[in-house]
């Protein structure tokens, strides 16, 4: 179990995307840390699932099944969270929901990419980063991925909002340091967990770096006061590889990585 300290991160933390996979192992890091959950997510028997083993650690737990795209979204986020001193905002929503080539894609599609990665997350990042800079301490988790460090086919407006969440939690971070906010952009690599097996990935090839949820959540826990940024599950240098120059030889060799990893692209 982490080490958190409540009265920093404490006594509430809100979850969005809390029901599985890395939201879930936050959750069951922070109920063991005592800390009272609000969990947002679309699914609710996972959502609940999840809540049961959290409140079976003594804490208060209190979920919405909501989609954060939805018309709405932020005013059910407020009224679910009013009344509460929240300490830690997570945002672990974002997800690929559609993969086409960019010029041959459903703008429709792309845009719900867009809306959930960017639109959701700026919104409920300001709100809680407001109520966190009035309160004067706290903590703010982005869930980013190395898919943000480079274009990449099929997946092209993924990784362009996932580019924006590391330079969101870059820019939060220097702008909510002086009000005792740390925030964390935590970029993760390929991770088991059920979204990225709904997806294909071929996580039994040889020699691939698999991260566990429950490790992922640790990390970023025991990470929050080191940002802007924590390359989770030891992709370290595949960040900073991704990060350089030449982008031709970078972008093409990831392609057919990629290719290897999910053969449907």
């Amino acid at each position: 179990m982490v080490s958190i300290d409540s009265s920093v991160y404490g006594p509430w933390a809100v979850i969005a995307g809390g029901s599985e996979g890395v939201g879930a192992a936050f959750a069951d890091e922070l109920a063991a840390a005592g800390i009272n959950l609000v969990l947002f997510a679309r699914k609710p028997g996972p959502l609940e699932q999840t809540a049961g083993r959290a409140r079976e650690r003594g804490v208060q737990v209190r979920t919405v099944a909501l989609d954060l795209i939805a018309a709405g979204a932020l005013d059910a986020v407020r009224a679910a969270t009013a009344d509460v001193e929240v300490g830690l905002f997570i945002f672990n929503a974002g997800a690929n929901t559609y993969g086409a080539e960019i010029v041959e894609g459903d703008p429709d599609r792309f845009q719900q990419v867009i809306d959930l990665n960017i639109g959701a997350q700026l919104r409920l990042t300001q709100h809680f980063g407001k109520r966190l800079k009035d309160r004067g301490r706290g903590g703010i988790i982005l869930l980013g991925s190395l898919a943000g460090y480079l274009g990449q086919p099929q997946i092209g407006v993924y990784s362009a909002a996932k580019a924006f969440d590391r330079i969101l939690a870059e820019s939060l971070w220097i702008e909510l340091a002086p009000h005792g906010v740390h925030v964390l952009g935590l970029v993760l690599g390929v991770t088991r967990t059920p979204s990225m097996e709904r997806a294909g990935l071929r996580m039994d090839l040889p020699g691939l770096n698999v991260a566990e949820p429950a490790d992922v959540a640790r990390e970023g826990l025991e990470h929050l006061a080191d940002g802007p940024l924590w390359i989770a599950g030891g992709n370290f240098e595949t960040a900073r590889r991704r990060n350089g120059f030449g982008r031709a030889e970078i972008v093409r060799r990831a392609a057919e990585a990629t290719r290897r990893l999910v053969p449907s692209r």
